[in-house]
């Protein structure tokens, strides 16, 4: 694990996270929708949980691509300033989960003590962000008055998101820069 920040990658975590800003931006609209769709069943709240491991996806990326502490964290919350910067229906709400959802992550690395970038890792980081996340909404979103089958199905939701977007899809990416040499 390095210590030390190269230009190269000062920039390439900046981007990254430009990018996945402009994804969380994106995703408040997916969420609009999939909430509206939802409401008639009775199921809106599930919309977050299902479309969480989006908003969570420059962290585990920066985890997996620069495997040193803070990359997860950093992303994360640029990723949020960037949402709220380009007008995110959460404004400055997105950057304080960004905080949340940033050191969450980094929990999970910090469980494998930054030494396991392998699935390893993506199971770790997983299971970390969804229950840090879940308490956070527990608290922020009012999830405690839902009732018993409706919080096991928002967790497993929110699990399965997390799991596809932030540990599959984040450890793919990273593992095709790799190979194409973006990274060292």
């Amino acid at each position: 694990m390095k210590n030390t920040w190269s230009l190269r990658n000062i920039i390439l975590l900046t981007l990254i996270s430009i990018i996945c800003g402009i994804i969380f931006f994106a995703t408040g609209f997916l969420y609009n929708a999939l909430s509206l769709a939802l409401t008639p069943s009775g199921l809106a709240p599930l919309a977050n949980d299902l479309l969480l491991g989006l908003w969570i996806m420059a962290a585990p990326l920066a985890g997996f691509i620069f495997k040193r502490p803070g990359a997860p964290f950093l992303a994360e919350v640029i990723g949020a300033i960037v949402e709220m910067f380009l007008g995110g229906q959460w404004g400055v709400g997105a950057v304080i989960s960004g905080i949340e959802q940033g050191i969450a992550t980094e929990v999970g690395f910090v469980a494998t003590k930054y030494k396991h970038f392998d699935w390893i890792g993506v199971s770790a980081t997983t299971i970390s962000t969804t229950v840090i996340t879940f308490i956070w909404d527990w608290f922020k979103s009012g999830y405690n008055a839902y009732s018993v089958n409706m919080l096991i199905l928002l967790f497993f939701a929110r699990l399965l998101s997390i799991f596809i977007f932030g540990g599959v899809l984040s450890k793919l990416v990273a593992n095709m820069l790799e190979k194409s040499h973006v990274i060292k």
